[in-house]
């Protein structure tokens, strides 16, 4: 924090800065504004945090390292008139305002927020707040780039040029020479790994490989500089030991199992190489099969398939691992759960909004790590013309299951697979109504999981007449389901196949290691046909439980438990 004399200092700069232009005005980099409120020369509290994203981007393109807000000045006279804000101690809502304005900023940046009474006049108060120029990204307030072209602020989406030169601002970091590292530091079974995955990209050249070396191999696949070793080699080929030589940056996977109780019951941390702790990972994640009724069959048939598609996880997982912000010094996260996985990595959302991605049906323009990016490509480990996450929707479409879910929120990017049939009616709709379209479907899949729709999507599913009720009661239209209420109930009645219950059992002893008679009645209890009483369906769980035993694959043990048999 500056001194008393520093503050004057700095808004006496200012203040001549803004006097000396031609036209006697703010510079695209410097706003000065007088109160809080609605009315002349004044900003609304959300209207600060348009300002920090708006005057942080236009002091990269103006090459300054910081930008600058000034309360208590008065625009055009300059004089100091003081400023209702006060800082610390203004709140918005229950958070406290600054901690507010942060939260509400991605990516993260650095800003300082200077207060004094200027000439020690209590009715001068002035506010700075000192703001980081962007820096390879454009800084946004509640998902919105903005701009300041002259004394206007305006979104920054309409000027794609900018957004350019502030994505090129920065250089990439995953194609920095890691200082003092040689061949030997990377992994030869993961080097060997990667040949086999270029040659499948790049068939033409699988012969000619045969007479590459290593260092001419890991030249060509865009992973090191002219044999210089790169973050990107590191994080992709380096032996486990070698990830120090990136420090601080972390280059680790973390994978968390969970029961349905939320309790943590395995975990495992890989580190680099990354082109092998994927696989390793993958290996981890319990992808049972799944069988549930498909309503776009004639007849109730069970449809059996694993619980997520492994296209899915693969691409969650690679995408984590290009677009994961490694200054910021954190693990790359993939915690399973009973019906779902949740992947996670540090940094903001590239592309702003799912949306976007759903929309626009084109190649990402931007990448955090560019380098790491296209060595991903060339080993084909994402796609090269950036619908990966497009057809991961597609994907989850064809199963009739929840979209996947982005959360962008904390500077970071946090995906949710479901892996099951979550509202029949969803189902229903995807299956009769071939014609709608990934944005139709995602929000139609943020109802069915209670998220918040806006009001202009909201009114757009009533015009499709896809949805009914209150907008806080909303429900899926029951004319989609009309047609089809005589076979749900037939389902209810009849129930599944035995080989739907048989996997249930099986699956709840692969995650539990034994259960008593009472665990499996709870478990299939609610599952069985309606039309059985209560001890008729004791009796057919007693059934199953007998055919699995003598099939070989449980086997009732001590203290009246059920186990996996050994042989099973």
């Amino acid at each position: 924090m500056r001194t008393i004399e520093e503050q004057h200092k700095l808004l006496e700069e200012l203040l001549d800065t803004a006097r000396q232009r031609k036209d006697a005005g703010e510079t695209e980099w410097l706003e000065f504004k007088t109160n809080i409120g609605e009315s002349h020369c004044s900003i609304t509290y959300e209207g600060v945090g348009d300002y920090i994203s708006g005057l942080s981007n236009s002091a990269c393109l103006k090459y300054k390292s910081h930008c600058y807000l000034v309360f208590g000045v008065e625009d055009g006279t300059w004089n100091v008139v003081g400023t209702n804000l006060k800082m610390p101690g203004s709140k918005r809502g229950n958070q406290d305002y600054e901690l507010w304005l942060r939260r509400n900023l991605s990516p993260i940046i650095h800003f300082e927020i200077e207060e004094f009474d200027y000439d020690n006049n209590p009715l001068k108060h002035i506010v700075i707040f000192e703001i980081q120029a962007a820096v390879g990204e454009p800084v946004r307030f509640k998902g919105i780039e903005y701009i300041r072209i002259g004394s206007n602020l305006t979104k920054l989406k309409d000027f794609p040029d900018f957004i350019r030169k502030i994505y090129n601002s920065q250089k990439d970091w995953s194609a920095d020479i890691v200082e003092g590292a040689t061949i030997d530091d990377l992994d030869s079974e993961a080097i060997l790994k990667a040949r086999e995955l270029f040659a499948q990209k790049h068939r033409s050249l699988s012969a000619e490989m045969q007479s590459w070396t290593d260092e001419t191999f890991l030249n060509k696949a865009k992973i090191t500089k002219k044999g210089k070793i790169t973050n990107t080699a590191i994080i992709l080929l380096g032996r486990p030991e070698s990830e120090s030589l990136i420090y601080p940056a972390v280059a680790k996977i973390r994978w968390i199992y969970k029961d349905t109780s939320g309790n943590e019951r395995d975990f495992a941390i890989e580190s680099c190489p990354f082109l092998l702790a994927t696989q390793t990972i993958y290996e981890k994640i319990r992808n049972f099969k799944y069988r549930y009724m498909n309503p776009a069959l004639l007849d109730l048939v069970p449809e059996a398939l694993d619980t997520y598609d492994p296209f899915i996880i693969r691409e969650a997982l690679n995408n984590a691992i290009a677009h994961q912000d490694y200054g910021c010094h954190g693990m790359i996260n993939v915690v399973e759960e009973e019906d779902k996985l949740i992947f996670t990595n540090v940094g903001s959302f590239i592309p702003n909004s799912i949306r976007n991605v759903l929309e626009t049906n084109a190649p990402e323009e931007h990448y955090r790590n560019k380098m790491l990016a296209n060595a991903m490509v060339e080993l084909g480990l994402v796609d090269t013309i950036g619908s990966g996450i497009r057809r991961m929707f597609n994907k989850q479409k064809d199963r009739l299951f929840p979209m996947p879910d982005y959360d962008l929120s904390s500077n970071k990017v946090k995906l949710t697979i479901i892996g099951k049939v979550v509202n029949f009616d969803y189902a229903i709709i995807l299956s009769r109504n071939p014609s709608l379209t990934l944005l139709d479907i995602e929000m139609l899949s943020r109802l069915q999981m209670h998220s918040k729709l806006s009001d202009k999507e909201i009114a757009y599913l009533r015009k499709k007449k896809l949805v009914e009720g209150r907008k806080n009661a909303l429900y899926f239209a029951k004319s989609i389901a009309a047609n089809i209420n005589q076979k749900a109930e037939y389902t209810r009645n009849k129930g599944m196949d035995d080989n739907y219950y048989k996997d249930l059992i099986i699956k709840s002893l692969e995650q539990h290691g034994k259960m008593s008679r009472p665990d499996i009645n709870n478990l299939l209890i609610t599952k069985l046909p309606e039309s059985l009483s209560e001890k008729q369906k004791y009796s057919k769980i007693g059934n199953i439980l007998s055919a699995l035993r003598i099939s070989g694959k449980i086997v009732f043990g001590k203290n009246k438990q059920w186990y996996l048999s050994k042989f099973s």
